[in-house]
């Protein structure tokens, strides 16, 4: 039995391929990183007087409860129509000099409904600032 001599051939690392992976990685790293601005100007900027001035904010507090009882300002009404909602808002809207903020404060188990009345009624009526009252986590339940 005779054997052929085996050839021995180099092996080389075929680096074009090596190098389209890291070309690729480069374009990820590029894309995904966030660079810092920094100012190129050197700026002193003026000062200010440190005093707050408190400006009065009109608010109009719109209370519903669990029931679904509506209270503008602590004043209940008699229904929960829309129109009664925005007759009510609309009498205190006409003693303020600018927007008034609808502060809505609803009860966690008030149907969404309700409180989705209230916000109709503020729209109508051209109030477009309208936050809702929370309390924070560190407040005990009663």
């Amino acid at each position: 039995m005779k054997f052929r001599p085996r050839s021995h051939e180099e092996v080389e690392i075929n680096i074009i391929n090596l190098v389209d992976v890291l070309l690729v990685l480069l374009v990820f790293f590029v894309m995904t990183t966030t660079f810092a601005k920094k100012s190129e100007l050197n700026i002193t900027l003026p000062e200010a007087s440190k005093e707050v001035t408190e400006t009065k904010l009109e608010t109009i507090n719109i209370a519903i409860d669990a029931q679904s009882r509506i209270f503008v300002n602590n004043k209940e009404l008699i229904n929960t129509q829309i129109t009664t909602i925005k007759q009510a808002m609309h009498e205190l809207q006409r003693d303020m000099t600018e927007d008034a903020t609808v502060v809505i404060h609803a009860d966690e188990a008030t149907p969404h409904k309700s409180v989705v009345k209230v916000m109709d009624a503020a729209r109508q009526l051209g109030l477009v600032r309208i936050t809702f009252a929370t309390r924070t986590g560190d407040e005990e339940e009663e």
